[in-house]
């Protein structure tokens, strides 16, 4: 509210201010001369000839610097105050620069203090001219840069601990990817094997998986899958699915109760606010016969079709239909098939990361079709050229690789006479 004297007028000062107070102010800033203003600026003023030797310095480079005016006046160039590396550079580039474009702004450098301490500044210089436009004067502004230098050298040990952290991180998702996998598959007598697992991204641990094992009586269990979502998470769900695939084969090795088991035991464990799911192939291989072939029943939860490429060179896709996610629901519907591996023949299993792939120069995904395609051409083929040829494959779509990749193929070898023919 405004004061009012007798008459209905305002006039005074604010309560909370005294007009003496007030006149003291407007005082002092009439008493800042321009002089003053030059001497103790919050910057360092300089003005040298244009040969360098230096003609005036305000005050607060001088105390900066450690230098009376005396010192450095009419004595000692701008160059003298660098440093070694910066002498260099303002001969070599500072120097020139100016020289050609009549000012350069916000070079840094180091500036030398009387007791030989390094003072890092950011030097902002132009050249005055005269009325003839001929060249006068160099005036440079310095600005004290301890603060963001310290700030740089803490922003860049930050970075490299991020950097080495990153470093310790990979090795750490290595180690751990190498855990859930089988250091080496075992020998199937009659069979070649061949696997492959591509990692999407070296920072996060993928959730693929795959394994051959022996089982009782001659036959071997085999599974290829992949966990839902990456990182620390889906990497206790992959370790947790892959040893229960382990000992629930031993306790009843039909492929169908084999995942019925896993599944009971991932919607048990994962059916809160964090449900876990996995697609997953498990499989049987029993020796058929005396001309070396193998039987092979399959079980399928959600997981990609395996491939069957023929020794007469046909390829398609082994009829798992309907099987649904492991862990979502408490009885899951499981496909199966079965199917004979004749001598030539190979078995083909992957993981979705194949056909969810980017093809270079493709709007889409890989897809199903263009891998059918691909078995095709491949076809008649041994398991370690398949997997050869896909290494190669996912090598042509670069980043476009969003996930992990597991393959997994088996080839019933030719006999010698067939090779011959």
């Amino acid at each position: 509210m405004c004061r009012t004297d007798g008459n209905g007028k305002s006039g005074g000062s604010p309560p909370d201010s005294q007009p003496g107070d007030e006149q003291a102010m407007f005082s002092a800033l009439l008493e800042d001369s321009a002089e003053d203003l030059y001497e103790h600026a919050p910057c360092g003023y300089l003005s040298t000839t244009l040969d360098g030797r230096i003609a005036k310095i305000n005050r607060t480079l001088l105390d900066w610097l450690g230098y009376e005016s005396s010192d450095l006046v009419g004595r000692r160039d701008f160059s003298d105050l660098l440093t070694v590396g910066g002498r260099l550079y303002h001969e070599t580039h500072f120097g020139p620069l100016l020289r050609m474009q009549g000012t350069i702004s916000g070079i840094a450098l180091e500036l030398k203090t009387a007791d030989g301490d390094r003072l890092p500044v950011l030097v902002t210089s132009i050249i005055r001219t005269g009325s003839d436009g001929q060249p006068l004067l160099i005036r440079t502004t310095v600005f004290d840069a301890r603060d963001r230098r310290t700030y740089e050298a803490e922003l860049l040990r930050a970075r490299q601990e991020s950097d080495r952290e990153r470093e310790r991180l990979k090795r750490l998702n290595a180690t751990l990817q190498k855990t859930l996998l089988p250091p080496t598959l075992v020998d199937v007598p009659g069979l070649d094997v061949a696997a492959y697992y591509h990692v999407a991204s070296a920072d996060e641990v993928g959730g693929d998986f795959y394994d051959l094992f022996p089982l009782a009586s001659g036959t071997w269990g085999f599974f290829l899958g992949d966990v839902c979502g990456k990182g620390a998470a889906a990497a206790a769900v992959t370790s947790l699915a892959r040893y229960t695939l382990r000992a629930a084969a031993v306790y009843d090795p039909d492929p169908a109760a084999v995942l019925a088991n896993l599944n009971t035991v991932l919607n048990h464990e994962y059916n809160g606010q964090d449900p876990r799911f996995c697609t997953v192939i498990f499989g049987l291989l029993t020796p058929d016969g005396d001309e070396g072939g193998f039987q092979v029943t399959l079980a399928s939860g959600g997981h990609p079709p395996a491939l069957l490429m023929r020794s007469d060179g046909h390829a398609d896709y082994l009829p798992t239909p309907g099987g649904q996610l492991i862990g979502v629901l408490p009885d899951a519907d499981i496909a199966t098939t079965s199917v004979r591996l004749d001598p030539g023949d190979t078995l083909f299993l992957h993981t979705d990361g194949l056909t969810e792939a980017h093809s270079v120069g493709a709007d889409g995904r890989y897809g199903d079709e263009a891998l059918l395609e691909f078995a095709q051409e491949l076809a008649p083929t041994t398991a370690r050229d398949t997997v050869a040829a896909i290494r190669d494959l996912l090598d042509t779509f670069g980043t476009g690789v969003d996930d992990d990749t597991a393959v997994l193929a088996f080839n019933v070898p030719r006999h010698s006479s067939e090779e011959q023919m």
